[in-house]
């Protein structure tokens, strides 16, 4: 393409070099004002270093090199993710840096794009990648918050009934309590009894039901309440709720 260095030559490659750096800062603009390790700079250069990497080819070519200009393309890209590396952070099971990684190496793209004479087309893909670190990440953030709303689903309700008796009186207290919480709807998960002071022992049957109805635990229980040897009854409920 260059046999020699005209007027409109050097013309073009400012143009180049200039749009090519100009863009590369535009994409960096983003990164700086959210506090990135690579921001106006970084990316500038990178994209000022793409650009001159594909005029030193194209002029070698031009000026009767054997080769193919593209290949300087390749290994631009290959350098890239030295820098890319460098910004990349572990801390933990967290990493930090892929974002900004990710947008030098898309710096370097629109660098060779200018370099290779493609101006309409590097801006195009400037404008882009700069659109495109808000705008996914307020898709991203959005898809999150959904996520981890339907990540919890209501699946039922969990009630805990508890029934206190004397010692002496555990083994009828506790049938009584077995016979009455076995009704339709209601799953029983676990009855356990707990010792406490003064000879009372706390008998609690845990059950589940898909449904909420407090009804059929009232009318389960009033038997129990209803016996002399029972000191005191208590229920309550709650929401159940499990992770996808």
């Amino acid at each position: 393409m260059f046999t020699t260095f005209s007027l409109a030559v050097i013309l073009d490659c400012t143009v180049r070099i200039v749009l090519g750096t100009a863009l590369g800062a535009l994409i960096g603009l983003e990164r700086q004002l959210r506090a990135r390790s690579a921001g106006i700079r970084t990316n500038a250069l990178v994209a000022l270093g793409s650009t001159l990497f594909v005029l030193v080819s194209e002029m070698a070519v031009a000026g009767g090199s054997s080769g193919d200009p593209t290949r300087v393309a390749a290994q631009v890209d290959s350098g890239i993710g030295f820098l890319g590396a460098g910004v990349i952070l572990k801390h933990g099971a967290s990493v930090s840096g892929l974002n900004t990684a990710a947008t030098l190496w898309a710096s370097a793209a629109v660098g060779t794009l200018t370099g290779s004479g493609d101006l309409v087309i590097a801006i195009i893909g400037a404008v882009m990648v700069v659109l495109a670190n808000p705008l996914f990440r307020a898709i991203g953030s959005f898809i999150d918050r959904r996520r981890s709303i339907n990540d919890y689903e209501t699946v039922g309700h969990e009630y805990t009934f508890e029934v206190r008796c004397l010692q002496q009186h555990e083994v009828k207290i506790r049938s009584l309590v077995f016979d009455a919480v076995h009704r339709p709807g209601f799953s029983v998960r676990s009855i356990a009894a707990t010792d406490l002071p003064d000879d009372i022992v706390s008998i609690t049957a845990v059950l589940d039901t898909t449904k909420r109805n407090d009804a059929d635990i009232e009318k389960s229980i009033e038997a129990v309440i209803q016996t002399p040897e029972v000191l005191g009854v208590r229920w309550d409920v709650e929401h159940i709720t499990t992770s996808d």
